[in-house]
């Protein structure tokens, strides 16, 4: 093993399998034209070349300096390409494609990974057309919507699909926007700054609801949007709110951010979780039964990053214990999870969804009414409050003011008969229960 074999193992061990699977794994260390001051490797594609240019070259850098006393400028190349440094040029950095683009986007968020369901669907739509005509017809696009649904997805699948087609793409955070912003600020080089971000084609900007109240930063993005706008250039933002609800930001700004298109992106429903579950199982290799699939849609709530989160910590739990991803394996892997959710669930959260869907009052689901339709609506609250709530049996029984708990013990034992004998039946508690973890996250968001 070389020197530059035995560092990718070292961060290999620090990063988990699923990154170094898919990218550090397919690099190749160039012994031949690596010295202690600059490394070399090479990578099989310009995708994990850029991938790892911008996530790990300071990493890798800081390995190299443990292991020899000298902190190394890294070069991540394509295939056998020739160093820039034989021609004496500018060495590409995370930032740069050719000198033209600029961009620190994630080559696995594309159009075709991201998972189409009915919540995402007009978001998905129209990120596609500016994506195929920037500066048309949706100037600017703005994207909204909860924590882990696929903003960000979308804001890197516009910009990797201009950025192969040799338009210049910057994309940044709005944090990292204003940290710029006050740099160059500082140093009295703001022209440096407004050519960064005016010469492009193409400006994305994450969470831009954090520019609340930064009346500078307000300012400058003011000239540069009207800069970007005036020449016809394509500007898509993201936020967990719409411009209206972001509280500081100012009319001149808020109506500019409103002069294209508002898209939303809703939490996903049962079936489009249970979708993207299986298309990040497909893409990482990871074998999950459609019982295991289920549980996870149905018990994890609406945040996609967590669930994908999930997903990578069974893989990686089952390799580390040489042990098969059962039911049970996940069931345990994940209970503390679990339990933060359950926590924040309440009964009355699952009444006012049980009532909406099964078109019961509230009233009496809690009542003694014994009819069929309240009957019904009342087990699956009692089902789903065992379930999704740390509540026991004695205290469900107390919140519908039954003698004890053997009621519910009867409740839980009828469900599980239905459940047994009517696939359809089963469906609607996954719906619930998903509706449950939905609207529970909405409520703490508002």
């Amino acid at each position: 093993m070389n020197l530059g074999e035995k560092i990718i193992d070292r961060l290999r061990s620090e990063i988990g399998p699923n990154e170094y699977e898919r990218y550090l794994k397919h690099l190749s260390y160039d012994v031949a034209h690596s010295r202690n001051d600059r490394v070399v490797f090479r990578a099989p594609n310009i995708f994990t070349a850029r991938w790892v240019r911008t996530n790990y070259t300071k990493p890798l850098a800081h390995l190299f300096e443990v292991e020899t006393g000298i902190r190394p400028e890294v070069e991540i190349l394509i295939g056998d390409a020739p160093s820039p440094r034989a021609n004496n040029k500018k060495i590409p950095n995370p930032e740069t494609k050719s000198g033209t683009a600029k961009a620190l986007l994630n080559p696995s968020f594309t159009f075709e990974s991201f998972i189409v369901g009915s919540s995402n669907q007009f978001a998905y739509t129209t990120a596609k057309s500016v994506a195929e005509k920037p500066g048309k017809q949706y100037n600017p696009l703005f994207i909204y919507g909860g924590v882990g649904l696929g903003k960000t997805h979308l804001l890197h699948a516009i910009g990797n699909y201009r950025l192969e087609r040799g338009d210049r793409v910057i994309y940044t955070t709005l944090e990292h926007f204003l940290n710029k912003f006050l740099s160059h600020l500082q140093s009295h080089t703001m022209e440096k700054f407004r050519e960064h971000y005016r010469q492009c084609d193409l400006l994305l900007i994450d969470d831009i609801q954090f520019l609340s109240r930064k009346e500078k930063t307000q300012d400058e993005l003011f000239h540069t949007f009207n800069e970007l706008h005036g020449s016809g250039r394509q500007i898509v933002l993201s936020s967990d709110r719409p411009p209206k609800k972001i509280a500081g930001l100012e009319d001149r700004l808020r109506t500019r951010f409103e002069w294209g298109i508002l898209a939303d992106i809703q939490p996903p429903e049962l079936e489009t979780k249970i979708a993207i579950i299986q298309k990040k199982c497909e893409l990482d290799g990871i074998r999950l039964d459609k019982e295991i699939v289920h549980y996870i849609a149905t018990h994890m709530g609406d945040n996609i990053r967590e669930i994908e989160g999930t997903i990578i910590k069974l893989n990686a739990m089952s390799t580390m214990l040489n042990q098969p991803i059962t039911l049970e394996f996940a069931k345990n892997a994940i209970k503390d999870q679990l339990k933060e959710k359950q926590e924040s669930v309440t009964i009355d959260d699952i009444v006012k969804i049980v009532s909406k869907e099964l078109n019961v009052k509230p009233s009496d689901i809690k009542s003694k009414k014994r009819t069929k339709n309240v009957a019904n609506a009342r087990r699956i609250v009692i089902y789903l409050a065992r379930n999704l709530t740390p509540n026991s049996m004695p205290q469900i029984a107390l919140y519908f003011g039954m003698k004890d708990h053997s009621a519910v013990s009867h409740a839980l034992r009828k469900i599980n008969e239905i459940v047994d004998n009517d696939e359809n039946f089963k469906v609607l508690l996954e719906e619930l229960s998903n509706k449950v973890g939905t609207l529970t996250k909405t409520d703490k968001e508002s």
